[in-house]
């Protein structure tokens, strides 16, 4: 099979690839809609207003002392997990009911009422794994809380979007991580050919001029 064979046949394996890729490259480069898809949110904090005397216990590696709406926290670092303790008696801060998980979603989602609208218990979607409460807000925004370490994630359609054209762009294409990363070699090893063979045609184009 001839140079020129092979980098045609490479080219047109890579067609859909490469109008990934340029597709993909101006969106990553001109990152529209970003802000919004992927905004940092937290349980608004408060002025902590009075003294705690905390007697650490082996293994802990780092304290942290929170006010929510609901209440002091203290959230304890230990190895790998995060413990979070009620600071005022150092037990188990048990999950809250769903009220007061909407208490502090709503609380923390007032930065940005133009995103993320409003939960309400009669108009919004709720899932629960673990300690991991997740509610639909009536934008269609999905808000995962996760109890343990007091953080809150947020999702809407905008980040779902951006998060499909990254698995475009690094052909992961299959929803199968280990036949993703053989489509990704694959991919990688026709844009080498395809670069190689270029070359090569190239060169013999030059040689022959000469002759």
């Amino acid at each position: 099979m001839t140079p020129r064979k092979i980098h045609k046949i490479a080219g047109l394996i890579l067609v859909l690839p490469f109008i990934g890729w340029i597709i993909t490259g101006l969106i990553f480069l001109t990152k529209p809609g970003y802000d919004g898809a992927y905004q940092q949110i937290a349980p608004k904090v408060y002025p902590i207003e009075q003294g705690f005397t905390v007697n650490t216990q082996p293994g802990w590696l780092e304290l942290n002392i929170k006010r929510t709406i609901l209440g002091y926290h203290l959230l304890v670092k230990q190895g790998s997990e995060t413990h979070h303790l009620n600071a005022q008696n150092l037990a188990i801060f048990p999950q809250p009911s769903e009220s007061d998980i909407i208490l502090l979603l709503e609380d923390a989602i007032a930065i940005n009422r133009e995103r993320y609208g409003i939960i309400s218990p009669n108009n919004t979607e709720r899932h629960s794994q673990g300690l991991n409460s997740t509610y639909v807000t009536t934008t269609g925004v999905e808000l995962t809380l996760d109890w343990n370490t007091l953080s809150i994630r947020q999702r809407g359609l905008d980040t779902k979007i951006i998060n499909t054209l990254y698995k475009i762009h690094y052909l992961q294409w299959l929803g199968q991580r280990q036949i993703n990363l053989a489509l990704g070699v694959l991919g990688l090893l026709g844009l080498t050919l395809l670069v190689y063979y270029g070359v090569v045609i190239v060169v013999k184009g030059n040689k022959h001029r000469r002759v």
